[in-house]
């Protein structure tokens, strides 16, 4: 027998601890950074046509930042999904569920890193 706090210290129903949840805030914590970053910035450029946005994305300066965007919200994305995939999808269906959303997950973060990249190092249109 252990102690009633020895039992929950740390973990939930299934003893993973809270290493999801953190996942979650600090995600959110850099969605909310990269976000403030992207609007100041794109703020600042002197026009918003396309030749313009295209020579801002061309720079490391921004392409990097964009990189780390994309990843931190398509992480964020599938992590909540996940959560409501667990929480209300029935177990039959919930492997397929969550093998699904990490193929789209996957899908989206690999298009946009790849446009981003073909943008940075300059592929012709």
């Amino acid at each position: 027998m252990s102690t009633e706090l020895g039992r929950v210290r740390g973990y939930g129903s299934a003893h993973e601890g809270v290493h999801h949840w953190w996942h979650q805030k600090l995600t959110a914590g850099t969605n909310l950074l990269l976000m403030v970053w992207l609007l100041a910035s794109l703020a600042m450029l002197p026009a918003y046509d396309f030749a313009t946005v295209r020579l801002w994305l061309g720079s490391a300066w921004a392409a990097i930042p964009m990189l780390l965007l994309v990843v931190s919200v398509v992480y964020h994305f599938r992590l909540g999904l996940q959560v409501a995939i667990e929480d209300y999808a029935r177990m039959q269906s919930r492997f397929v569920a969550i093998v699904l959303l990490n193929v789209y997950a996957a899908a989206i973060a690999g298009v946009a890193i790849f446009s981003i990249l073909k943008i940075a190092f300059g592929a012709a249109q």
